[in-house]
């Protein structure tokens, strides 16, 4: 049986919102992860687009509060464990460069606990919830919607690079894409080796990965590899970073853990170190930020 599963910022999600994609209720000011609030909050839900059951997703939509006008915007998907800080951590940065967040909940939406024996069998599976919300925040009246990026982590970061491929973004409402992704560690050694994790033929949008060398996931070298085996035309697309001794996960800033994968170690499975270093979350956040601000045509 599937554990229901709910976050801790999602217990503000009214009934009303689940049935219609409204916002609901404002975030409780004591929640806001930072002192001075840069940002106003509140809760969503949309249909995915694509499942074969009609699935409600729901996320923590964020504006800047300086915002006017139509604004670009950003979607967050988590990695296996589920929402955590990372997103608010990498979202604050991008409200405080006049970019409104989408934060999603996959795992709440499908009643799992999260984990490697708690999530979805493939990362494809929660595209749809990426597609419906590229199509949420495009029909929002203050959300520019030719300048919605992606962003995530780990299982998100597979997530923000299939958007990137004509194959996948073939789910999508008609005529929409993302204008840029921005994977941190995901996981490079599977693409095209993994059946459903083909990379390339892409559209053409920014891709920018963020890797750790030490990132026991994947080898070193395994980011770089697969730039290069990448066609010309689809490699134009794509720009890496690798930072020495990071690993995966390394903007998870809680006491460092360590899990087990089967997907890990290039696939031969095993423990995993993930280990925070705030250095590295900082550069990575930085270069996230201007990744979208270029891609965006913002100021800097």
């Amino acid at each position: 049986m599937k554990k229901s599963v709910v976050r801790p910022w999602m217990m503000g999600l009214s009934f009303a919102a689940v049935l219609s994609g409204c916002v609901s209720q404002q975030e409780p000011q004591q929640q806001d992860p930072v002192p001075t609030p840069v940002a106003r909050h509140a809760y969503v839900s949309f249909p995915a687009l694509g499942t074969p059951a009609p699935l409600q997703v729901a996320g923590r939509l964020s504006f800047p509060t300086n915002a006017q006008g139509k604004v670009p915007a950003v979607v967050i998907a988590h990695g296996s464990a589920g929402v955590d800080t990372r997103g608010s951590f990498h979202a604050q940065a991008l409200h405080a460069a006049g970019i409104a967040t989408l934060e999603l909940d996959m795992w709440s939406a499908r009643g799992l606990a999260g984990g490697a024996e708690g999530r979805p069998r493939a990362v494809a599976e929660t595209l749809p919830d990426a597609w419906g919300a590229l199509k949420y925040l495009s029909a929002h009246p203050s959300i520019d919607g030719t300048r919605i990026g992606i962003m995530g982590f780990s299982w998100g970061g597979l997530m923000s690079m299939l958007s990137a491929t004509r194959r996948y973004v073939a789910g999508a409402e008609s005529g929409q894409r993302f204008a840029a992704h921005a994977p941190f560690y995901p996981v490079c050694w599977a693409y095209n080796r993994v059946p459903s994790y083909e990379f390339g033929d892409l559209t053409g949008a920014p891709v920018f990965i963020q890797a750790g060398a030490a990132d026991q996931y994947d080898d070193p070298d395994s980011c770089q590899k697969l730039v290069d085996s990448l066609a010309p035309a689809d490699r134009e697309s794509v720009s890496l970073t690798v930072y020495p001794g990071a690993t995966h996960g390394w903007d998870r800033l809680e006491p460092a853990v360590q899990i087990s994968d089967p997907y890990s170690h290039t696939g031969q499975g095993g423990q995993v170190n993930i280990a925070p270093s705030p250095e590295t979350a900082e550069t990575s956040r930085r270069a996230m930020v201007d990744f979208f601000r270029r891609s965006f045509g913002l100021a800097p």
